[in-house]
């Protein structure tokens, strides 16, 4: 009986040790060297955001836009040592929309540089089409390669959590870092999901993709910085994400023109350098950037709004006059 005992525990050791080295290889893992950034509450800059808002809700009142439809981090990067920051509802959780996708892409590029995924050529078209062109269908993709799952089939409990558990594998590592009150573990599309994607939403939604502006600005502040990644890494997230406010587009949801690129075109701001990640829905139009202008500014800002998805001064106007607070 005792030597069964002992021989049953053997095993049972032998699964967990072989499950072990198995996460080991597939699981993303923060850099042995990271340090999450140092970000300091900035008085002066908060002053600046609640006045923004204040003042563009004031602008639309006709349109009923409220205080809790708006959600806003904005990150001074001139100090490369300390972060300083400021924020409205930052940690309110709400449906991202695309701009989850930077949440992937980051989480792919440590996965390459581990050598846990190796990049080939349908993958590097599957990456450009989820930042650049916004694709869904990529993104399910890249989704896919990130956690080893598929969409399929509901499935009965047992099996549903483990695929559920390696689907949650972009989310163990963002939590690694210290990121917190986000979900990201979802795909995302044009229509609606089905089968085991729907049941990974537990159906009515309650397990949908949900992040704060104050998650958004620190992964995109920690990309441009690299501090998230290799200098040939933070360069190709930063090559996919750049945007030009002046080109020519008839798409009037152009993450170039649409979002906070807006404000630069209004203004006829030359000179000045974008890069960003939108997202918008029927009720959500969010966008997350960094700016760089001629007179030295350097910020990353994150707009959320929700139930104003057609309004589209909303993001230029908040970023435009936190920007405007910034040179004084």
């Amino acid at each position: 009986m005792s030597f069964k005992v002992r021989a049953a525990s053997s095993a049972s050791l032998l699964c967990v040790l072989v499950a072990s080295s198995f996460a080991q290889r597939v699981e993303i893992v923060k850099p042995h060297d990271y340090r999450p950034p140092i970000l300091a509450s900035s008085p002066s800059l908060k002053t600046a955001l609640d006045e923004a808002v204040a003042a563009v809700i004031a602008s639309h009142k006709p349109q009923g836009l409220k205080s809790e439809e708006i959600a806003v981090t904005v990150i001074d990067l001139r100090d490369a040592a300390r972060f300083h920051s400021a924020d409205h509802r930052g940690e309110e959780k709400i449906y991202p929309a695309s701009v989850v996708k930077m949440f992937y892409m980051a989480a792919l590029e440590r996965q390459l540089e581990d050598k846990k995924v190796t990049m080939t050529t349908e993958l590097t078209r599957g990456l450009k089409d989820m930042i650049v062109d916004s694709s869904n269908e990529a993104t399910q993709y890249i989704l896919d390669v990130l956690t080893n799952t598929a969409s399929g089939a509901e499935m009965p409990r047992n099996q549903f959590e483990a695929w559920q558990f390696k689907r949650n594998r972009v989310n163990r590592w963002f939590a690694s870092m210290g990121y917190t009150n986000i979900n990201v573990n979802q795909k995302t599309f044009c229509e609606d999901a089905y089968g085991i994607e729907q049941q990974s939403r537990a159906y009515k939604g309650q397990n949908r993709n949900m992040i704060t502006t104050n998650a958004t600005a620190r992964l995109m502040a920690e990309i441009v910085t690299g501090n998230i990644a290799t200098p040939e890494r933070t360069a190709r997230m930063m090559n996919l994400m750049k945007r030009d406010p002046f080109a020519k587009s008839d798409d009037p949801d152009s993450q170039s023109t649409g979002f906070t690129g807006k404000l630069f075109i209004d203004r006829k701001m030359n000179g000045v350098k974008l890069w960003s990640k939108a997202g918008w829905t029927s009720r959500t139009r969010h966008d997350a950037a960094y700016v760089e202008t001629p007179d030295g500014l350097k910020f990353v800002i994150a707009v959320y709004t929700e139930n104003q998805a057609n309004e589209k001064d909303i993001i230029p106007s908040i970023a435009g006059k936190v920007m405007d607070a910034m040179r004084k």
